[in-house]
């Protein structure tokens, strides 16, 4: 599927594809995130995407107006504040889509999959 930009000198049509990838790689930058997670409809378990799938933890919806809303599937480090985590992610997605794309987020809702206990404990 595309989003459509509208411009006077025409149409401008972005992989939705695309832009789940720059939400996943904002999502990444974020201190206390361990990755993107993809939840298995035949097991229900949840699993740590690789980077070259960050965009399968990321689901894109475009509304009628052409504002973005878009839901990050995250494992995050135990320990971390995840209300804090939750904050700074909605804050960096927005920020880096909107000034990547040019579209408008409405919303970055967050849906916390799981915490990955530290290693070597």
């Amino acid at each position: 599927m595309q989003s459509k930009i509208k411009t006077e000198n025409g149409t401008i049509g972005i992989e939705n594809e695309v832009i789940s990838r720059i939400a996943g790689l904002a999502a990444m930058e974020c201190c206390g995130v361990v990755g993107m997670a993809a939840k298995s409809i035949r097991d229900g378990l949840v699993n740590l995407l690789k980077i070259e799938s960050l965009n399968k933890g990321v689901v894109l919806k475009t509304l009628e107006n052409g504002e973005l809303v878009i839901q990050l599937h995250i494992i995050v480090d135990y320990g971390t504040n995840l209300v804090a985590i939750a904050d700074t992610l909605q804050s960096n997605v927005r920020y880096k889509v909107e000034e990547s794309v040019g579209m408008k987020v409405r919303e970055v809702n967050i849906y916390i999959e799981s915490v990955r206990a530290e290693q070597g404990v």
